[in-house]
């Protein structure tokens, strides 16, 4: 069976990690992904640890594509790409605001090559403001999207990053969500129509609906750090590192039996979860002092039996042998003939009509230059022409 978005056609012009995640996700859905980039390649494929010319870093972002290397800035490289731009039904682009125009490939010369694409345009902060024009990486995102501020350090109040991209990849997912919104519209009207993705843009949406929440009446605010539901619920026991929460009353005195504390739920500080809110430190105190009495997976089989909301802590390595990630089949082995048995995660939403899989390990830079500009009518001699002057790379 085909994945459902067999047919469709999606032109990848983008580079590190938020474009790129983005088509991953439509190539692992079935969609044909041209990887486009110039003849040095991309510099992802430069991060990450390398191994037999691949790095970790671009084959998690990419696979599922095929790779065309060409040199854009030539004349010819341009031709190749505006007999590519016909068949297209997506482009992707995450170029800086006026370059892509620049290069003589915007919506404009799209359009009018092919007039129903769906054209992206990825970007850090949108194509105007005092921020456009700048250089963007995920960190400046955690900073002014108020990211670094949840995750301030409860006493001494100093920010922090959160250790993964999350705007990369929050704006990765937001982005392939929308180009699939933007297939289904033309489906029903025949009309393409550019789609705008900042990635400032993206965050404060995400990061709204609990951690900026209490700004939402005009006239009205409150402190959003008050009402913030991101408590540090990380916890010691004897042996190891757990997680548990406790949000509703049945929770709170499931907690408190399993932890042989009910006298904690008639506790007129924590009785309610009013009342809990307004003592959290208080609570933290002392749920802390009584978890760290028992050994992790005793007390983790306490707490599920009493319906508490609870999980080992699990290091990057441990996850792998984790019971509950082994039954969902989450991370798959793949074999290659030329990086041997890769493990990669499945795409996580499944199809059960047109089921999506990974299609393939990530292109080497130029791998498919053949069979793409055949497809495209160039003949063989042609393709070894662009090759020997430099407009191909690669291959």
């Amino acid at each position: 069976m085909s994945g459902p978005l067999t047919g469709i056609r999606v032109l990848d012009l983008t580079t590190i990690v938020s474009g790129p995640l983005a088509t991953m996700m439509l190539a692992d859905q079935g969609a044909d992904v041209i990887k486009i980039e110039p003849p040095q390649g991309e510099q992802l494929r430069r991060m990450g640890i390398s191994h037999n010319g691949m790095t970790t870093s671009f084959l998690s972002s990419n696979r599922s594509k095929r790779s065309l290397s060409v040199d854009l800035k030539s004349a010819a490289g341009l031709e190749v790409m505006r007999r590519l731009m016909k068949t297209a039904d997506v482009l992707v682009q995450n170029f800086r605001p006026g370059t892509i125009e620049r290069m003589g490939l915007g919506e404009a010369e799209a359009r009018a090559l092919k007039p129903d694409i769906v054209y992206v345009s990825i970007s850090g902060f949108g194509e105007r403001g005092p921020y456009a024009d700048r250089r963007v990486y995920d960190p400046v995102i955690q900073a002014l999207s108020g990211l670094a501020d949840i995750q301030a350090d409860r006493d001494s109040g100093r920010p922090r990053m959160v250790r993964t991209i999350i705007p990369d990849k929050t704006t990765a997912v937001t982005a392939a969500q929308a180009i699939t919104a933007a297939l289904f519209a033309r489906e029903r009207s025949g009309e393409g129509q550019h789609v705008r993705l900042a990635m400032l843009d993206t965050m404060i949406a995400y990061l709204w609906p609990e951690g900026m929440s209490a700004l939402s009446f005009v006239g009205h605010e409150a402190d959003p750090a008050r009402g913030q539901m991101g408590l540090d619920l990380v916890y010691e026991t004897q042996d190891h590192f757990i997680t548990a929460g406790a949000v509703s009353d049945a929770e709170w005195a499931g907690m408190c039996r399993a932890l042989n504390r009910p006298d904690l739920a008639e506790d007129e500080r924590f009785k309610t979860s009013e009342a809990r809110s307004r003592h959290v430190p208080e609570r933290r105190a002392v749920t802390s002092e009584e978890i760290r009495k028992w050994p992790a997976d005793e007390l983790l089989r306490r707490f599920a039996a009493e319906g508490v909301p609870c999980a080992p802590v699990l290091n990057r390595v441990e996850l792998l042998d984790n019971a509950q990630v082994q039954a969902n089949e989450i991370i798959e082995v793949h074999d290659d003939p030329i990086l041997g048995r890769v493990r990669q995660p499945r795409p996580a939403a499944r199809f059960d009509r047109t089921p999506a899989a990974i299609q393939r390990m990530a292109p080497f830079l130029g791998a498919d230059n053949a069979d793409i500009l055949s497809e495209l009518g160039y003949t063989e001699a042609e393709i070894v022409d662009l090759s020997d002057q430099g407009v191909l790379g690669g291959g």
